[in-house]
């Protein structure tokens, strides 16, 4: 997995594909497409995350050819929400959350590689400050010292560790959790989480998301349970022409370990509905020393 720079934009003439890698890590700096939202962006760290995958099927990888003309029919095919990485922002208040535009995390298998033509090639404020050009090397832009400041500061809160990914009927849900922090509030300590949520038709039947139910369970034996309409105030379709979605959502607890799981309520074309399986996984701390648990105070926005 690897946090990134999006940019929105048209894919003609932007530089020369390259061949995807197989195995190994894309550098700092290297250009890509999401091969399935359609944006483009810059690698800023690579990092390995292990992958718990649920279903019985595996499917192999699928070797690419070396030539590039197989990407001159490239072209966006999901949605997502706003990219961001969100972050806790005054101690004392634990609604206080800000989030960065255009960073997020992408898979390796999404990754289209390109080599730029352009002096600019992402129009992000923050591209000049982490990134710096050096023609002798490929990729021909290097970390600067505020990005490996910037890494090294927010490390725990930056890097991913675990992926989950489960498929019910042709839908396929991946979620990506990643621990913010915690803060005191009215003298208990509240446990911040991000989770991702993509979700994805493998099948060729259009489907609807109705409804979405989380369970929330956190150590001490509670168990919570939260219903309501579509994501995000969304209730997307995914179609053979718009397959994926994805979306980003937070969650708390006043306890430093949990974990969550559900389903998505999914509609066929006939009317029908199924529930699709969320995979379980655990919402864990990197606690500090002297951390107190609390409360069944559980948030989720």
């Amino acid at each position: 997995m690897f946090l990134l720079l999006g940019h929105v934009k048209t894919t003609a003439e932007i530089g020369r594909f390259m061949q995807p890698k197989l195995g190994g890590k894309y550098d700092t700096g290297q250009f890509f497409l999401h091969r399935v939202f359609g944006y483009r962006g810059v690698t800023l760290f690579p990092w390995t995350a292990k992958v718990y995958d649920r279903d019985i099927r595996k499917k192999q990888p699928t070797q690419k050819s070396n030539n590039t003309d197989e990407y001159n029919e490239f072209k966006m095919n999901g949605k997502a929400q706003m990219e961001a990485v969100t972050f806790l922002g005054n101690q004392d208040n634990t609604r206080a959350l800000y989030a960065i535009p255009g960073l997020d995390y992408v898979a390796h298998e999404d990754i289209i590689p390109y080599t730029s033509t352009e002096s600019t090639p992402i129009q992000h404020q923050l591209f000049s400050k982490f990134l710096t050009y050096e023609p002798d090397k490929e990729p021909p832009f290097a970390p600067r010292e505020t990005l490996l400041a910037w890494q090294e500061k927010n490390h725990p809160w930056l890097e991913l560790s675990d992926v989950h990914r489960e498929t019910t009927e042709n839908i396929r849900v991946t979620v990506i959790p990643f621990y913010m922090g915690c803060r005191l509030s009215q003298n208990n300590n509240v446990y911040w989480w991000r989770y991702c949520v993509r979700i994805e038709n493998l099948g060729e039947t259009s489907v609807q998301l109705r409804e979405r139910h989380w369970q929330i369970y956190s150590i001490p034996g509670i168990l919570e349970s939260i219903r309501g309409r579509g994501v995000v105030g969304e209730e997307p379709v995914l179609s053979k022409a718009y397959p994926a979605f994805q979306y980003s959502s937070h969650v708390s607890l006043q306890d430093p370990s949990g974990h969550m799981w559900g389903i998505f309520k999914m509609e066929r074309e006939d009317g029908t509905v199924f529930d699709c399986k969320i995979p379980a996984f655990a919402l864990d701390s990197k606690q500090q020393n002297g951390a107190k648990s609390g409360g069944d105070n559980t948030k989720q926005q």
